[in-house]
């Protein structure tokens, strides 16, 4: 009884002081009121447990408050907490670019460290502009994205985002961007390169990098586009010297069956954005990997051609002490096998699933399956009230989802059992059925 007293205490507060993300306060129901978290389970004040279907928004790799990363951040902690990264330098941040470089595509040898993935983003969209402005050709301000796109919410990552629901209010305030139609949905691959090659061609001389999210687009409802086109992408741009970033921030560390999503086309990008599971979850840590060639490009006996960016907790020293654990535990726990495995699990549901009336279609990719729920007929997508209403329902049966209106979406920690992902089919497939 006092837990639930003490949530009551805390919760007027969260009522009279917190203004949640993503959230309109004027409507929204009571947050949960959660007080701990074990493996792929939410406990909330009230006794409940949720079984949690996003990895909570998408971070958490290995199930909540694992030991391992608890351990690697408390011996951390307990040496060296934080310290300014400009003109200091510590183990744990070194080991990890040195780990990231070796996981990641070839030739991605430089970390640039910051906090979250919009940072991440933005950090190599600056990179990108102030390169060329290193090589003479200061025009280059011009950003290629693509349609459905979503990188963030500081200014550059808006601007490379392609939703006016989230970022339409800012748009007289964002750097120019042009966005280029998708293999999904009935757009062929020939159709979408061809108008790729019309913008390239055409705009050569302002381009200053293009910004993809590799296979999967997330928050733009999870859309999957075939390897092919990252494929030719990246050698439009390369054919052309144009840096290609790539946004890896939902995708990497084995979310889509490999460790990250670029490997599915066998490219290597001049940027890599990393954030979300680069900690298992544990605490923020962003992460821009840069090849050799954009990290000369700032090298120089003139100070001025310093790259001027930094946040107070960069390279934080518990945030890569976790990220190195977490890392560890990717190879220790064979965690690629066990996404393998999910993903087969998830086919065979998800093909079930696809036969109901409110289903429009299903989609999958390593440890991610996905839902469209057939048109409601109001264009509301993303507003979609079928959406909320799906979402507490599953919550009455112990299980936690968050669908992008039209679109719902399983995303597990790689802990969960077999039996707890046939738990969650076993409950949208009832709860699908009676989708109005």
């Amino acid at each position: 009884m006092k837990q639930e007293s003490d949530s009551t205490d805390w919760l007027a507060l969260d009522r009279a002081h917190v203004w949640h993300p993503y959230t309109q306060m004027q409507t929204a129901e009571p947050p949960l009121a959660v007080v701990r978290g074990e493996g792929a389970w939410l406990e909330l004040a009230d006794g409940r447990r949720l079984l949690d279907g996003i990895s909570s928004w998408w971070v958490t790799l290995h199930g909540h408050a694992h030991p391992r990363l608890v351990a690697a951040a408390a011996e951390q902690a307990a040496r060296l907490e934080q310290v300014i990264f400009a003109g200091f330098a510590h183990e744990p941040a070194a080991r990890l670019a040195a780990e990231l470089a070796a996981l990641a595509p070839p030739g991605l040898e430089r970390a640039f460290y910051s906090d979250d993935g919009s940072t991440a983003v933005e950090v190599a969209m600056k990179m990108a502009v102030q390169l060329w402005r290193h090589r003479g050709e200061p025009g280059r301000t011009l950003f290629v994205a693509l349609e459905g796109a979503y990188h963030g919410d500081t200014f550059g990552a808006m601007a490379a985002g392609g939703s006016r629901l989230f970022h339409g209010a800012f748009a007289d305030l964002l750097c120019e961007v042009r966005h280029l139609p998708v293999p999904v949905a009935g757009k062929s691959l020939d159709e979408c390169a061809e108008a790729a090659e019309r913008l390239l061609a055409t705009e050569e001389r302002r381009i200053a990098a293009l910004v993809v999210e590799p296979i999967v687009q997330g928050a733009g409802g999870m859309r999957i586009y075939p390897p092919e086109f990252l494929r030719w992408l990246r050698r439009a741009t390369a054919r052309r010297g144009i840096p290609l970033v790539a946004d890896e921030v939902f995708t990497g560390f084995g979310r889509t069956g490999r460790m990250f999503a670029c490997e599915h086309a066998g490219v290597a990008p001049d940027l890599l954005c990393l954030s979300k599971g680069l900690t298992g979850g544990l605490l923020p840590l962003g992460a821009t990997l840069a090849s050799e060639a954009v990290f000369a490009d700032f090298l120089s006996d003139d100070r001025a051609r310093t790259f001027f960016h930094g946040h107070s907790y960069t390279a934080n020293p518990i945030a890569c002490a976790a990220a190195r654990a977490s890392l560890a535990l990717l190879a220790e726990t064979a965690a690629l096998a066990r996404v393998a495995a999910l993903e087969r699990l998830f086919a065979g549901r998800l093909r079930r699933l696809a036969s109901l009336p409110a289903v429009a279609a299903t989609r999958g990719i390593g440890a991610l399956a996905v839902v469209e729920l057939a048109a409601a007929g109001d264009g509301s997508g993303y507003l979609d009230p079928r959406g909320p209403r799906l979402q507490r329902a599953l919550l009455d049966r112990g299980i936690f989802l968050r669908p992008l209106g039209d679109v719902v979406y399983f995303l597990p920690p790689y802990c969960v059992t077999d039996a707890e992902c046939h738990q969650v089919f076993d409950a949208l497939e009832q709860e699908l059925a009676r989708v109005a």
